[in-house]
């Protein structure tokens, strides 16, 4: 028996495709430093646990296909003291994770064959996305050179075809740290009015934004309301990766009443978890501006601990826990398996991110990694000493 075409066109996670090398690094008793993945040490809200462990229900039940109310109310009350818009529960669809709501958001808007332009970099797995729901990406490129600065936006322009249904962004950008500016986006949003396509804004990092720079919601822009849809999630706010809560958001009635059609067909979003984000959203401001600053503090470290590194060149990121660094060598993916499979310093070693995953155009990113500074300082001052004594050991064996 044979499996589909469709599922072969798929590429494996560039995030997660080493687990093995690094399982099998750890059963050597070797430490390995998580550089490669999103999932923060920082503590949840104790909010959020205690009413994990004081679930009140004796039934863990079926919820309502478009969310908890009471979280839904949460959200509206959040995005009126915290972002400065204004919206209603009408407009608020709880999803499983951003991730779902961004494959929804595509399969809502676009039939098979149609396309939506992304600029490059982008988070990985949208490429995952757009082939479940028949998709093509069409990119624009930014570059390390220009700090992932968007390029021109008559390039992006020029990629609009028949096919187009809308343009998907991220800021603050994973894996880039770019954040959109104002005149960026309005830019954008006539743009997308002009040629009748949507606009959609993974907007999940909207707190970690750094150097004193301001984030604008793409939902402040009521004038544009009928064509955008936003992208939330509890994951990195809150540091509830597993919890898999997330939100799209439309002032849209029709795309939210279609898009709740898709909703049905996994019935809810976990109910426990949903009970957990909501009383997340009770914790104390103090919780949110703790979290931003630590992970300005850790931006500036590993910015600064790279630039250190022979032969390693980063952009210096804005916003979110990311940066794309370039290495010193041909095949990022090919030094991150021997960082796994072949080296330890002092019992130590670093996991890796090859970038070339989050590209969509061929041949770029193949020197490149992503990395997650989501480690304290002094883990992450180790993973950088196991990168540079890495890469002398990795380009010695290469000579």
């Amino acid at each position: 028996m044979d499996i589909s075409n469709r599922i072969r066109g798929f590429q494996a996670s560039p995030i997660r495709r080493l687990s093995p090398y690094a399982r099998a690094a750890k059963e050597r008793g070797i430490k390995v430093y998580h550089l490669n993945i999103g999932q923060p040490d920082i503590k949840s809200p104790v909010e959020a646990i205690k009413a994990i462990h004081n679930y009140p229900n004796e039934i863990i039940a079926y919820g309502e296909s478009d969310g908890d109310m009471e979280l839904r109310k949460a959200l509206v009350k959040y995005y009126h003291d915290n972002v400065g818009v204004d919206i209603s529960v009408d407009d608020v669809l709880i999803t499983t994770g951003g991730s779902e709501a961004i494959l929804f958001s595509l399969m809502t808007l676009c039939d098979p064959g149609d396309e939506v332009i992304v600029p490059e970099p982008y988070y990985t797995n949208v490429h995952s996305f757009a082939r479940m729901a028949n998709v093509s990406i069409v990119s624009v490129t930014s570059l390390l050179e220009d700090n992932f600065a968007l390029p021109p936006l008559k390039t992006i322009e020029e990629k609009i075809t028949s096919k187009t249904r809308a343009i998907l962004l991220n800021s603050p950008n994973n894996p880039t740290g770019h954040i959109y500016s104002p005149k960026e986006l309005e830019t954008i949003l006539k743009m997308c009015e002009d040629h009748d396509i949507f606009l959609i804004v993974d907007e999940v990092y909207r707190e970690f934004c750094y150097d004193g720079l301001s984030f604008t919601s793409i939902l402040k822009y009521e004038q544009y309301a009928e064509r955008v849809i936003c992208i939330d999630s509890v994951s990195k706010r809150f540091s509830m990766c597993g919890a898999r809560v997330g939100a799209l958001i439309s002032r849209n009635r029709n795309v939210i009443r279609e898009t709740l059609k898709l909703s049905q067909a996994r019935l809810c979003s976990p109910t426990v978890e949903q009970h957990a984000s909501l009383a997340a959203f009770s914790a104390p401001p103090e919780y949110l501006e703790s979290v931003k600053a630590e992970y300005e503090k850790r931006r500036n470290f590993i910015v600064k601990s790279l630039h250190s590194i022979p032969g390693v060149k980063c952009a210096r990121p804005n916003g979110a826990f990311y940066l794309i660094a370039r290495l010193p060598v041909e095949d990022a993916e090919d030094f991150a398996i021997f960082m796994l499979r072949d080296f330890d310093y002092k019992g130590e070693t670093v996991m890796l991110a090859p970038a070339e995953g989050f590209y969509e155009s061929k041949d770029l990113g193949r020197d490149q990694v992503r990395i997650a500074y989501v480690l304290n300082t002094d883990d992450l001052a180790k993973a950088c000493t196991c990168l540079k004594e890495g890469l002398k050991a990795y380009n010695s064996r290469s000579n």
